[in-house]
């Protein structure tokens, strides 16, 4: 049954309206006294509350200010009964919070219809968080999903690397789940793979063909692929994958077989930034080369070609593989930073020997832009060939 809470302290109008009310099939609560009407309020939570804007005590608009401050009552429809006619004090009643007025002589016919238009409404806003309810719901169960998604995503990528290669990593979505993939591990005793992928786009839709290029590659799945060559999986990988087929998505790629015996390094691109080879030099700054070679972005054309480069590593090199999201960064006095700022960076950090800590140049990045997150998906490693 619909509640109306009745706030007035002329017992005569008490009465009547309580009547009339009653008679309409509403449940009527009855209260003189302001406060008390603002406690029955917060215990019963009444559809609608009709009160006097003069009273004794607290009056009508310091009522209706308290009842509709309070979030759980918002929504209640509130009318207040007044014998004053002038825009003014409507204004004035309309900024405290009421819904509605009913002037004084009440008229029975009116009082009726004020109080059905008001329970219509008060149904609308009831319907209104209802929705909002279970959308709220909703978007927790999303979130939640997106969580363990990124969760699964994060538990495909590799741990840290030790031995006859030291590797670490940073992986940095712009949101919970991102394009971006990486991957390290041995082929054979000799032969060490490293890669690093960046789908188009951000999100889900790029975090799903991340994750299936990533098991493709490390199921070797790929069939009548030479995974020793590099040009050869790309050219693979360039064939099944299409971007007409992946919603209009492609690929970069930085994917290079690393030979520990012969301290060579055998690679290939496919439209992704240049991996940064920095080699220990004992009279100064360590020597930078910039491995890339050409190829378009996977996906983009069906008869793109790709080939292979290699070079020495000698002892001591870093090697520096990312997504442009590292160094694409707006600082907070400049413009967007470039890849040769970045490789500023690299050399300045790295000492002659050991490496840089990885998190340093994170948060240096970070500190440039002035923000914890990246605008793009950011991927980096570190690989150092002791």
């Amino acid at each position: 049954m619909v509640q109306i809470l009745l706030i007035d302290d002329d017992l005569i109008v008490q009465m009547v309206l309580r009547k009339i009310l009653l008679e309409q099939g509403y449940e009527v609560i009855v209260t003189q006294d302001g406060q008390e009407g603002i406690t029955l309020s917060k215990q019963l939570r009444p559809a609608v509350i009709i009160c006097d804007w003069q009273m004794s005590g607290l009056d009508g608009l310091d009522v209706c200010r308290q009842i509709k401050s309070d979030p759980a009552l918002a929504g209640t429809f509130f009318i207040l009964l007044t014998s004053r006619t002038t825009v003014e004090d409507r204004v004035t009643g309309l900024d405290a919070g009421a819904d509605d007025f009913l002037l004084k002589p009440i008229e029975v016919s009116e009082l009726k219809a004020r109080v059905r238009a008001g329970l219509r409404l008060y149904q609308a806003v009831q319907d209104l968080q209802k929705v909002a309810a279970d959308l709220q719901i909703q978007k927790d169960l999303l979130e939640l999903e997106f969580a363990e998604a990124a969760d699964y995503v994060r538990s495909l990528l590799p741990p840290p690397m030790t031995g006859k290669v030291t590797i670490t990593s940073r992986f940095l979505p712009s949101r919970q789940l991102g394009g971006d993939c990486f991957d390290y591990y041995w082929l054979d005793p000799d032969y060490l793979v490293i890669y690093l992928l960046d789908v188009s786009g951000h999100g889900l839709r790029s975090a799903l063909p991340s994750a299936y290029v990533q098991n493709l590659l490390r199921s070797q799945s790929l069939e009548s692929t030479n995974f020793y060559q590099p040009h050869d999986v790309l050219r693979s990988l360039n064939e099944i994958f299409h971007m007409h087929e992946h919603s209009n998505q492609y690929f970069t790629i930085w994917y290079g077989v690393y030979n520990h015996h012969k301290r060579q390094l055998v690679y290939a691109t496919a439209g992704h930034p240049p991996a940064i080879l920095l080699t220990a030099n004992p009279g100064g700054a360590p020597q930078v080369q910039q491995l890339k070679a050409s190829g378009f972005p996977i996906g983009m054309f069906s008869d793109a070609k790709y080939v292979s480069d290699r070079c020495a590593v000698d002892a001591y090199s870093t090697l520096y593989l990312f997504s442009d999201g590292i160094y694409e960064v707006t600082p907070l006095d400049g413009e967007m930073w470039t890849l040769a700022e970045f490789i500023d960076l690299l050399v300045s950090t790295n000492k002659i020997i050991n490496p840089c800590p990885i998190d340093d140049i994170v948060q240096q990045v970070q500190a440039l832009s002035g923000s914890p997150t990246f605008e793009d998906d950011c991927s980096l490693l570190q690989i150092y060939f002791g």
